[in-house]
Formats: C-alpha cells, structure tokens, sequence
C-alpha cells in the first residue's frame, strides 16, 4: 500500500514562499502522474498543480507563475515551491496521483495572514 507523507506548511506572511515535500513509500511514483491538491475551510478539495512522468506541468490559473511543481524520482518525491504566497491561498495541502488513485496522506496546513 502506497503512503504519502507531505511536509512543508506553516505559517507565512503575504507575498511569502514555502516549499512543499511529498515523499511516498510503499510503490514508485516515477510511472505516476503526481499532482498538488489543496483543501480550504468549507471548500471543496481542488487541483493546482501536475506533472507528468516526463516533467511537464500544469497549473490551475491562481497559482500559475507563482507555483513551480517538480519531482525527483530517485527520492521518490514531488514538490511544490509557491512563492508570492496571499492569503487566498490558505489550506491543507495534499499530493496525489493525477486520477486520486492512492489513498490520500494527512496533508500538510499552509497559512499565509499578516
């Protein structure tokens, strides 16, 4: 059974960056492709961001330019580095295959407020 584990969040000040970690056991996620999902209070969870087995990447347009998604399959690992973070952005973080196919980690909280 694939476990994700995300790490990364905290608490951020507007216009701030944090790097988001995904590390995953129990199965490669070099054959996957991954994506960054986040969940605000009272929303539904939403897709930002994804990456192909191959690098390319797609971005949600209110993160776009300012979310970078990336992996490294040797550490079997994906990213998410966000910069010029607002408050719009506050919610627990989650990664995932592409298609939800494994069972999801327990997220990681990100808050941006002054």
């Amino acid at each position: 059974q694939v476990q994700l584990v995300e790490s990364g969040g905290g608490l951020v000040q507007p216009g701030g960056s944090l790097r988001l970690s995904c590390a995953a056991s129990g199965s490669s996620l070099s054959f996957n492709q991954m994506g960054w999902f986040r969940q605000a209070p009272g929303k539904e969870r939403e897709l930002v961001a994804t990456i192909t087995t191959f690098g390319s990447t797609v971005y949600v347009g209110s993160v776009k330019g300012r979310f970078t998604i990336s992996r490294d399959n040797a550490k079997n690992t994906v990213y998410l580095q966000m910069n010029s973070l607002k408050p719009e952005d506050t919610a627990v973080y989650y990664c995932n295959t592409a298609s939800q196919s494994f069972s999801w980690g327990q997220g990681t909280q990100v808050t941006v407020s002054s």
